[in-house]
């Protein structure tokens, strides 16, 4: 089956303590989109300006995403600047121009709407809803968010909640929403706001995946170095739904194995800039890293 994908398609800046790259394709709709890719058909909404990059339209092609729900809109494609610290843990925003992003609202062609697996990637809650209002009868609904939603838009995204089969976030944002250091009391809070599953993603250290059957804890792909992290996060979640919507069976019975695929495919966005790297990558390539992964955890 395949996956809708709705979120920013972005032009990123991204600087780390040995390297600078400007204008690279990013955006959490780009990162998700291309990781489930490997996995399901996809079909991307987002939006750019008219100085957006041919190249990066003919790599969406290349990876067979359908890009007849990406609008084109006169004016500059959102912008993001960032800086890196040598700990890749700690990033500073130096700048954000929204674009023709500020007046974004996701309208479905016909053809999407009957989308069975969703990704509501990281874009304002009120977006959120607006794409699954539009949807007809989706299967597994997976919603993405951030600590600025949790700051200026909390209530539309406790209302989303109830909306959505699995909810991410990472670990600060779960202590933020439901004011709980423990993660185990956070997760127990989050669940009572809506979601069957949740999933807490936790960078170099994983993930953890909470739902009917209990806990299961993720490792990340171990990396010997890590170039730029920036879109990991959305490529996790990108190929973990792809994998699932190839899956036969219940969502249940294929969770766990989907979130080692994500895992496996994240890790290679951080080897390079931007999708630099994930773009160049096989599904071979991914199958012999979920191997690997394998065998380090099994005992």
């Amino acid at each position: 089956m395949s996956v809708l994908v709705v979120g920013s398609t972005a032009l990123d800046s991204i600087k780390t303590p040995k390297a600078e790259n400007p204008r690279l394709l990013g955006g959490s709709a780009s990162h998700a989109a291309v990781a489930a890719s490997f996995f399901s058909p996809v079909k991307m909404i987002g939006i750019v300006g008219k100085d957006f990059p041919k190249r990066y339209l003919d790599l969406y092609r290349k990876h067979k995403i359908d890009i007849s729900g990406l609008q084109i809109a006169e004016g500059k494609t959102f912008h993001w600047s960032g800086e890196y610290e040598a700990n890749m843990n700690n990033r500073r925003t130096l700048s954000t121009e929204l674009g023709v992003f500020e007046n974004f609202t996701p309208h479905l062609p016909e053809g999407h709407k009957n989308s069975r697996f969703v990704l509501l990637a990281n874009i304002a809650p009120s977006l959120q809803h607006h794409v699954l209002d539009q949807i007809k009868k989706p299967k597994f609904v997976i919603a993405d968010t951030m600590d600025l939603w949790l700051n200026i838009a909390l209530s539309d995204l406790l209302t989303l909640l109830k909306r959505v089969d699995a909810f991410v976030l990472n670990d600060s944002e779960a202590r933020q929403l439901t004011d709980e250091e423990n993660v185990l009391k956070a997760l127990k809070k989050i669940h009572r706001l809506g979601p069957t599953y949740v999933i807490i993603k936790r960078g170099e250290y994983g993930s953890i995946l909470s739902g009917p059957s209990g806990l299961f804890i993720a490792p990340a792909f171990p990396l010997e170095r890590v170039v730029d992290p920036t879109g990991a996060g959305d490529s996790f979640v990108g190929g973990l739904l792809g994998y699932l919507a190839a899956a036969s069976g219940p969502i249940e019975k294929n969770l766990r194995r989907a979130i080692i695929h994500g895992s496996a495919t994240a890790s290679f966005c951080c080897e390079s800039f931007g999708l630099t790297r994930t773009s160049r990558v096989t599904s071979a390539d991914i199958k012999n890293r979920v191997a690997q992964l394998e065998k380090m955890v099994r005992f």
